[in-house]
Order: structure tokens, then C-alpha cells, then sequence
């Protein structure tokens, strides 16, 4: 009985604790930090995220969709909101087919953007 209890609140507890915690995985730690105004942001680790479209607009939407995605799946959500990065670049190209564009900027997390999901 007493090992079933102990089960449940450690189950309790994983499940408390790691809501709280589910979205980062841990490997921003390997980068040096620093604060821009509201925001954590890598020191100068840049992200790149490339993208092509019919237009060029449709072309950078996908290349920052390309930036947060791979962001977000390598430090977590809140990292990954390339509206909160900063120093960033963009480059687009007409191709044959439409644009091709490329995004490049370093992740941060906090700022305005968090800001608003918090309430």
C-alpha cells in the first residue's frame, strides 16, 4: 500500500513539475546569455531558417516559420518567437519558380511576446 502511495505522489509531482517545465529542453544552457532590454537572449548564437513561396512575402513567412520551428524544437517555445530575436538579417531571391528567402537572428525569450501569453 505504502509503495502505491508513494507512486501516485511521485507521479503527481512529475506531473506538476513538468508542465511547468515540459517546453524547454535544457540545451540553452550550453550558450552564454545575456538581457536586451525585457528579454534572455543568446550572447551570439545565431538561427537560420530558410523558406521559398510564389511571392516574397509568402517566401519570408516560411522562412521564419523555418527559423522558429527548428528554435522551438531545439530550446522550446520560448525561445522561439523570431519577433523577440534580435540582431537580425533577411535575404530574398527571385527564382524561377517565385522568391527563395533566408532569416538569420539570435533567439531570446521574455519580452512583450511572452508578456502577452502570460495573461
Amino acid at each position: 500500500m505504502r509503495a502505491k502511495i508513494n507512486l501516485i505522489v511521485m507521479a503527481a509531482f512529475v506531473g506538476v513539475s513538468g508542465a511547468a517545465v515540459a517546453d524547454e529542453t535544457g540545451l540553452a544552457g550550453i550558450h552564454s546569455w545575456r538581457k536586451v532590454g525585457s528579454r534572455t537572449c543568446f550572447e551570439d548564437h545565431f538561427h537560420d531558417g530558410s523558406g521559398s513561396g510564389a511571392t516574397q512575402n509568402a517566401a519570408m513567412t516560411d522562412a521564419i516559420k523555418s527559423w522558429q520551428s527548428f528554435t522551438a524544437l531545439e530550446y522550446g517555445s520560448a525561445w522561439a518567437a523570431y519577433s523577440n530575436s534580435v540582431s537580425k538579417s533577411a535575404k530574398c531571391d527571385r527564382s524561377t519558380t517565385g522568391f527563395t528567402c533566408s532569416v538569420s537572428s539570435i533567439p531570446c525569450k521574455g519580452g512583450a511576446i511572452a508578456g502577452r501569453r502570460a495573461r
